[in-house]
Order: C-alpha cells, then sequence, then structure tokens
C-alpha cells in the first residue's frame, strides 16, 4: 500500500511539475458574456476552448479582462502573446495575424416591445439613436453605414448601459449578439425589466471571430499554425461544438468572485 502510494505521489508531483514548467500563454480579452467573462465558470465556453486547445499544445494560459480598447492596444504592442476574440477587419491586419475562425454569431437588433420595429435594409433605420460599444464594429457594410451620418450611435462600455438606455428609451435600437445580449438581461436585470426588451428576426450580421496574434512578437506565426491545426481537430472530432451545447443547457453559470 506504501509503495502504491509514493508510486502515486511521484506521478502527481511529476504532473504538477511539468505544469508548472510549460510555457505560460497571456491572452488578453473584453467582457463578452456569456462567450468570456472573468466572473464565469472556467471563463466561459470561448476561454475553456482556448485554454484546453493550447494546454494540448503544451502551454499554460491565463486571460486577463481589460476594457475592450485596451485589450486590443496591449496585445498590439506585444505585452499580451494573444487576444481574444475579434471581428476581422482590414485595419487589424497591420497589428495582427488572425487565427481560423473561432466563434460564429449572430447579431440583431434589440429594441422595447412596446415600441415595435421593423427593417429590411441599413436606410430603414434613418434618424434612429442607437445605442453601441466601444470599439465595436458591427461589419464593413453597417460601419459604413454609421459613418454616413443617418443615425447616431451613443457608445458605451457595457451591456448594461445600452440596455438601461434602451428601458428609459434614450436609444432605439442596440445591436449586439443575440446570445450576448439575452445573457446580459438574464443576469444584469430583473425579469420585470429583462421582459419589457426583445429582439428583430432578422440578423443584422452573421459573423465570424477569431483570436489575433500579435505580428510584433516573432513566435506568433508558428503559434498560429498550431493553434489553428489542433482547432480543427476539434471540429472535426465533434468536440469543438461540446462547449457551446455546455451553454445552451446551463453550464458557464456566474461565479463568486475571488475574495481579495
Amino acid at each position: 500500500m506504501a509503495y502504491r502510494f509514493a508510486i502515486l505521489l511521484s506521478i502527481l508531483l511529476c504532473s504538477a511539475l511539468a505544469r508548472a514548467e510549460a510555457p505560460l500563454l497571456r491572452i488578453s480579452a473584453g467582457e463578452w458574456p456569456p462567450y468570456l467573462s472573468a466572473t464565469l465558470e472556467r471563463q466561459g465556453p470561448v476561454a475553456h476552448l482556448i485554454g484546453d486547445l493550447l494546454a494540448e499544445e503544451g502551454y499554460r494560459v491565463e486571460f486577463h479582462f481589460l476594457p475592450w480598447p485596451r485589450a486590443y492596444a496591449e496585445a498590439a504592442a506585444g505585452r499580451f502573446d494573444a487576444s481574444a476574440v475579434w471581428m476581422h477587419k482590414a485595419e487589424r491586419e497591420a497589428d495582427f495575424l488572425f487565427s481560423a475562425p473561432l466563434l460564429d454569431e449572430q447579431f440583431v437588433f434589440f429594441h422595447l416591445k412596446s415600441q415595435p420595429f421593423d427593417w429590411r435594409r441599413f436606410d430603414d433605420l434613418s434618424g434612429m439613436t442607437l445605442g453601441g460599444g466601444l470599439e465595436y464594429s458591427y461589419g464593413p457594410a453597417f460601419d459604413a453605414f454609421l459613418q454616413s451620418g443617418k443615425v447616431r450611435m451613443e457608445r458605451v462600455s457595457s451591456d448594461r448601459q445600452n440596455f438601461e438606455k434602451l428601458l428609459k428609451e434614450r436609444v432605439v435600437l442596440y445591436p449586439q449578439e443575440i446570445n450576448v445580449g439575452y445573457a446580459a438581461l438574464r443576469n444584469q436585470f430583473g425579469a420585470a425589466d429583462a421582459a419589457r426588451i426583445t429582439h428583430h428576426p432578422k440578423p443584422l450580421l452573421s459573423n465570424l471571430s477569431y483570436l489575433m496574434l500579435p505580428k510584433r512578437l516573432a513566435a506568433s506565426d508558428a503559434l498560429r499554425a498550431r493553434f489553428d491545426a489542433r482547432l480543427q481537430q476539434y471540429r472535426d472530432s465533434g468536440r469543438y461544438q461540446r462547449y457551446f451545447d455546455d451553454l445552451q443547457t446551463g453550464r458557464y453559470l456566474p461565479v463568486a468572485p475571488a475574495p481579495h
């Protein structure tokens, strides 16, 4: 018995030592529940997926949650090994390499049930005031429409602020990814307020998001190749989809913050 215990202890110690010696990757991220958040179990399904992928490539991973503009800027400056997760924009290619697509998203317009809304073309939104997120892109076509001046977008730093403005009728519409929007309503508002809000079924944008790796770091190209190959293995085996199936069945719930 003592011999078996010694063998088991040796295996555990070796495993812990191997983990401690694995190279550390630091990834900047913005708060984007239910996909990514410091306050969720395993920091959300996207963080869980990225962490597992890179662990199988021999890395330890730390996520550092920052305001979105800072998450971008500090990763671009090479102070992080990667940043998660971002829509592709051509101008971002000056700073980053993009992984293979990591997340499929659907953006919709949220609005009050008391203010019925319909649209077919962007011009149908003319004259409206919209809520929006700091540094958010809503795809090249809608970004160009915003620049036309036909609508006004008031950008703030959180979903909570945007939905509060919607509830107070300070904005008419809030474009957001459908699961992200409903997670914010579910977790940050009472049932009565959440029930006042719905979304238009026509998608504003069906989008892919990516892990971005800074061009400033020499290791980024090789790391991207390893990440992409492992991600494809996950997709081929069906393992990729299980993270998002778990999200729909109630995993990745909010967790209590760690004591200071």
